[in-house]
């Protein structure tokens, strides 16, 4: 297996244990405690620290001298917290058991947008690495119908202990896995490897981007900003819908096939990302604009329908539109992220999204008691408002010093010809 075999293998193994986490921890605290609430305070400290753990992700990234180790290590802290989980919730006392969602969680950045940002040093620049982006947003999506039907699986066949204790081994695979990477820095001199193999020694310094530095890119390089905004405000949407799936299909006489929207979105965006997502000819801008546009008309549409397989069916065309988004928004983050802090932009833009579901989540809690079909509409809308967003945003001029390209003056000096994405 090559070298992007091996991590599209590592993506997908880590990604499973993260997607499967969310029903295992709150199966686990149902079982053992026999309270749902107590599953969700646990999740809601795994999830919690991405955003604030993203930067610092990003940062020891850029710094590591050894991005073998750093990124084998995150995971291994990663495996580790999984399977303690699955030891300590609903036995040890909440403190312990919050402390430990909350180092977990910390790994998170890593997992999304750390692991992303290894593909450039992968693939070489053009449409191979267009594609090899298609396939790393495919991870996402295949974790995200897999994990959550393999963790309920095994939680009603055997018990949720078990269950857990498969996406600490999932988790583990993928430490492995990333130990055995071929690392390129990010500023794109030779592999560590290389270096160790002619005897030379471990490679010289890089230069060291500050802990800002990550999060003035993402504003300074008007492309980064507007996909960044963009997909922070659809998140909150994003985020929001697996709570209102589930008083719509309620709402709709089938309590229980709340699942059954979300399992049909999770289905349409893996085949959106296996097949629009490859799209290479559409510039990546225009392309993420489509897809929160083409999201937003369908969810509007299943605000109104009648069944739930009428509902379904639009939650699967839903679906087909968002897969793209995540391929259109790697590409963005590596076209125009500079080398010295393309970690530290590609865990910041997932810290964010996670954070911004997070808030959804929270909002659509919120607001449960309104009609359902209302609570779909605002989604809609609010991918409609993203999508309106990345366009005005991707239409100004420069920003701080910044030329209309959106390329920093740190990735000036790329090869020419490179498309310039986000453009109408």
């Amino acid at each position: 297996m090559g070298g992007f075999g091996r991590y599209l293998a590592a993506a997908l193994t880590a990604r499973f244990a993260s997607e499967g986490m969310g029903m295992g921890v709150v199966l686990l605290a149902l079982e053992r405690t026999g309270s749902a609430a107590h599953g969700a305070f646990v999740l809601t400290a795994w999830m919690a620290p991405h955003v604030l753990a993203a930067p610092l992700a990003g940062a020891a990234a850029a710094r590591a001298r050894r991005p073998r180790l750093f990124y084998a290590g995150a995971l291994a802290g990663f495996t580790a917290a999984v399977a303690a989980l699955a030891v300590l919730l609903g036995r040890a006392p909440v403190p312990v058991v919050l402390a430990v969602a909350v180092l977990g969680g910390s790994c998170g950045p890593v997992v999304t947008g750390g692991l992303s940002s290894l593909v450039a040093g992968l693939v070489p620049e053009g449409p191979r690495r267009d594609r090899a982006y298609g396939w790393d947003a495919s991870t996402y999506n295949a974790a995200s119908v897999l994990a959550p039907a393999a963790v309920g699986l095994a939680g009603a066949v055997v018990s949720a202990g078990p269950a857990m204790g498969v996406l600490a081994v999932s988790a583990a695979l993928a430490a492995a896995l990333a130990a055995s990477l071929p690392y390129e820095d990010p500023h794109g001199r030779p592999r560590e490897d290389a270096y160790e193999d002619q005897g030379a020694g471990p490679p010289p310094e890089a230069p060291r981007a500050g802990l800002g530095a990550g999060l003035a890119t993402l504003w300074r390089v008007r492309e980064l900003r507007a996909i960044t905004s963009a997909t922070t405000l659809a998140f909150v949407g994003v985020g929001a819908l697996t709570t209102t799936s589930v008083l719509l299909a309620r709402g709709l006489g089938r309590p229980g096939a709340g699942g059954v929207l979300m399992t049909a979105f999770a289905v349409g965006a893996l085949a959106g990302s296996l097949t629009l997502g490859r799209m290479t000819s559409v510039a990546p801008g225009r392309l993420a604009r489509w897809a929160m546009a083409g999201t937003g008309a369908a969810l509007g549409v299943a605000a109104f329908t009648p069944s739930v397989a009428l509902t379904a069916a639009a939650f699967a065309a839903a679906g087909v539109c968002d897969g793209p988004l995540l391929t259109a928004t790697l590409r963005i983050r590596s076209e125009h992220a500079p080398g010295a802090v393309r970690a530290q932009v590609f865990t910041l833009g997932a810290g964010l999204k996670v954070t911004a579901a997070s808030t959804g989540a929270a909002l659509v809690g919120l607001a449960a008691a309104a009609p359902p079909w209302t609570l779909l509409l605002g989604i809609a809308v609010l991918q409609l408002a993203a999508a309106a967003l990345h366009l005005l945003v991707s239409a100004r001029g420069r920003v701080g010093g910044v030329p209309a390209t959106g390329r920093s003056a740190a990735s000036a000096t790329a090869p020419a010809g490179r498309r310039t994405p986000g453009g109408p």
